[in-house]
């Protein structure tokens, strides 16, 4: 059963944008458009993760999160078009899990958004991906094709696991250079392409090419 993202927006052109985005990563995506109880929406979709803006109408986005902390453990993230250091101490403060400033890098976005649940929910983490007969063992760090495997490094692990979730998605080299590097594999445009040769050469051992393909000067595609 995929995660259950309420977006908090007030803004419908972001709030559509926000939406599209999570659906777009697999999670079920909900959203508030009447800002009068928001607490009792929250009560009712009973949501895995919120993304809560600050500015609202009615009560803030502050006020929001110390009412939902009173009954709830649900991480928040804060994504506001504020970059003031107040608001984002306040956040943390009032028990805000991340603060994420509009306009906002969606790979850097939905990387906090991934790390959050992955620490909330241990125990529904995702184990494989699947796409075209292929399947990538996040918890054992290996590929798998018609009965043959191949083991895979850390960094090779992670820049699959991107590719898996956004198959049918050209994925530029910035985004995975920001979601690695969010996730603590430190890797410069250069190493990446080190890495991708290295998986091309791993997939070719099972019998696959073709899996990952290039275009030119925007990324690679599953």
């Amino acid at each position: 059963m995929p995660y259950r993202i309420l977006v908090v927006e007030d803004d419908p052109t972001l709030r559509r944008e926000l939406v599209t985005l999570l659906e777009g990563d697999g999670y079920e995506a909900r959203a508030v458009t009447d800002f009068t109880d928001v607490v009792s929406a929250v009560r009712e979709i009973q949501p895995h993760l919120i993304l809560l803006d600050i500015r609202l109408p009615g009560e803030s986005g502050f006020a929001l999160c110390s009412q939902i902390r009173a009954f709830s453990q649900v991480p928040i993230v804060f994504v506001t078009s504020s970059n003031s250091d107040m608001d984002e101490l306040s956040s943390i403060l009032l028990g805000g899990d991340a603060f994420v400033t509009k306009p906002y890098h969606t790979a850097i976005l939905l990387a906090k958004i991934a790390s959050l649940l992955k620490r909330a929910y241990p125990q529904q983490g995702e184990a494989a991906l699947t796409w075209r007969e292929v399947t990538l063992h996040l918890d054992r760090g290996q590929l798998s094709y018609r009965g043959q495997t191949a083991e895979l490094t850390k960094s090779e692990s992670k820049i699959l696991a991107y590719l898996f979730r956004h198959p049918g998605t050209i994925c530029s080299r910035g985004d995975l250079v920001s979601y690695l590097w969010d996730n603590q594999v430190y890797v410069d445009d250069n190493a990446l392409s080190v890495h991708i040769g290295r998986i091309r050469e791993k997939l070719a051992g099972l019998g696959l090419t073709g899996f990952i393909q290039t275009k030119h000067r925007q990324g690679y595609l599953i």
